[in-house]
């Protein structure tokens, strides 16, 4: 299959962040980007994680450059609150954990839970990532010195309006480099046994899908089977709104919360001037009706505008057939938690631009390579996510002890060859390892939820590891205990004189409002 003319069906933040990555590594070709001038688009993807910067840097994108226009604001870490058990909360910041290889080592955290039953499971985050010192008291700053071994860049991910990206990334980055832009509804859709051949007579050699869960080109034409997550995932609805701050300065927060209730859990994503917020949940367990009448009173308003959105969770078998490529909703959804909407998107793009990057030809093996990676990706991804709810010990709703009793043993598919970031991962740790990874989110999220990877029993018996050292002495062992809380509270006085985030946001990048 030959590439010289690419075209992009569907707009929204995924059409046009393709249409970006694509004339950032194209400017030679021609990228043409079309879109129904009345399509609603799904406004999913608020909240990002920390590999959407990968992405801005490949496009040569500046934070300040779109963030005023996007109504954004950063983010350090994901709060949960009440997935263990209502009562209960922890905290995922992004990043690489401080691991002090003189004093404190790899497993000195449990060692410190074994000796201090009553420490909470939210002080693992606090003890090896600097920047909860920042995120509990609601402060940013880019002086990265101020707080070792914080990095504004890796340690950051975003919050903005995706409506409002898709328009900037499209009036700013894409028409300017050369994108065309077609507005028209899809009437004619010409195909044969190599492909799309034509939309409304436009031909081209490579047509991606961004038409979200409609997934005109890959699900509608092409046909290719879709493979359900409902063994993995359980929500499958949501509700959403957009609320405004009673006291700005207090209220916007440097991370995304994520709250669960009954039948589900809700998002709030604090942006520069309002607050997104919306209820995932199971139609299995409460009718959409009883849903909505459930979140206005966990919001205490009625007087919202809400929309409802069907999620269809998992992927197609393949994602790149022929000379069809889906991207983002198109191509399949997780569900919301871990802010996985824009993630998916940014992190195929980046698959698909090594795959078109090899040259002017593309071959069945390119294909083959590009599904491979991404369905790869896209598994992982979800049974990570998939874990918030195997580990949780709610029982109080018929919805949490569905998924308390869920069996998830036909996913455990333990292969001692691979490590990932889900049940293989959190199995081998616990049951063989005996120790987390720290670079690793599991670390954070099986914490959190009173998963440990090293028991009693376990240090008593432990046949010592010269890298670790674990076999020490109880005295040794408070000294690294000690050395522990020692770097927190360094932290936490590190960031006394630090910007409020409000501040911080008001004086760099909405200095105008």
């Amino acid at each position: 299959m030959k590439m010289n003319k690419i075209i992009i069906l569907g707009g929204g933040s995924a059409g046009w962040m393709t249409a970006a990555t694509m004339i950032k590594t194209f400017p030679d070709k021609e990228i043409i980007l079309i879109e129904s001038p009345n399509a609603p688009t799904v406004g999913v993807g608020e909240s990002t994680i920390g590999g959407i910067r990968d992405w801005t840097k490949y496009l040569g994108i500046d934070d300040k450059e779109f963030l005023k226009h996007t109504d954004g604001s950063y983010k350090l870490s994901i709060k949960f609150t009440d997935f263990y058990r209502k009562g209960t909360e922890f905290h995922y910041p992004f990043g690489q954990p401080v691991i002090d290889g003189n004093h404190a080592k790899l497993n000195d955290w449990w060692f410190k839970k074994f000796l201090k039953p009553k420490t909470p499971n939210s002080d693992y985050a606090e003890c090896h990532f600097p920047q909860m010192a920042l995120v509990n008291n609601n402060k940013l700053d880019y002086n990265k010195d101020n707080i070792i071994p914080f990095d504004f860049h890796k340690n950051t991910a975003y919050h903005f309006d995706a409506t409002k990206f898709g328009v900037w990334l499209k009036e700013h980055y894409c028409l300017p480099r050369g994108v065309k832009h077609i507005e028209e509804d899809i009437k004619d859709i010409k195909s044969d046994e190599n492909g799309i051949v034509s939309l409304n007579g436009h031909s081209a050699d490579l047509f991606i899908d961004c038409t979200g869960f409609k997934s005109l080109l890959l699900d509608k034409t092409i046909n290719e089977p879709f493979e359900s997550y409902n063994d993995l995932l359980p929500n499958n609805s949501a509700w959403a709104t957009k609320i405004e701050y009673n006291d700005k300065e207090k209220e916007i927060k440097p991370y995304t919360n994520c709250t669960a209730i009954n039948n589900g859990w809700v998002w709030n994503i604090p942006l520069w001037s309002r607050i997104g917020t919306g209820y995932v949940y199971s139609d299995k367990f409460v009718s959409d009706e009883e849903a909505l009448k459930e979140f206005k009173e966990y919001l205490g308003r009625d007087d919202l505008e809400f929309k409802n959105i069907k999620m269809r969770v998992g992927i197609h078998e393949r994602v790149f057939v022929k000379n069809v490529c889906a991207i983002g909703l198109s191509a399949g959804f997780i569900e919301p938690l871990e802010s996985n909407g824009l993630y998916t998107v940014h992190d195929f793009l980046l698959k698909l631009v090594k795959v078109l990057k090899r040259g002017n030809d593309i071959s069945q093996f390119d294909r083959d390579t590009f599904n491979i990676s991404a369905k790869a990706r896209f598994r992982t991804f979800a049974e990570f996510v998939a874990l918030h709810y195997a580990l949780s010990h709610r029982d109080d709703t018929p919805y949490w002890r569905e998924i308390k009793e869920k069996q998830f043993d036909k996913t455990m598919n333990i292969d001692y060859t691979r490590f990932i970031a889900g049940f293989t991962n959190l199995i081998i740790n616990r049951m063989v390892q005996k120790k987390y990874y720290l670079d690793e989110g599991i670390s954070c999220i099986a914490t959190g939820l009173n998963y440990f990877p090293l028991y009693i029993q376990d240090v008593l018996g432990y046949e010592c590891q010269p890298k670790y050292d674990l076999n020490k002495t109880k005295e040794n062992i408070l000294d690294n205990m000690k050395h522990l809380d020692l770097q927190k509270n360094r932290w936490y006085d590190s960031v006394k004189n630090e910007k409020s985030l409000y501040d911080y946001l008001k004086d760099n990048i909405h200095n105008d409002n």
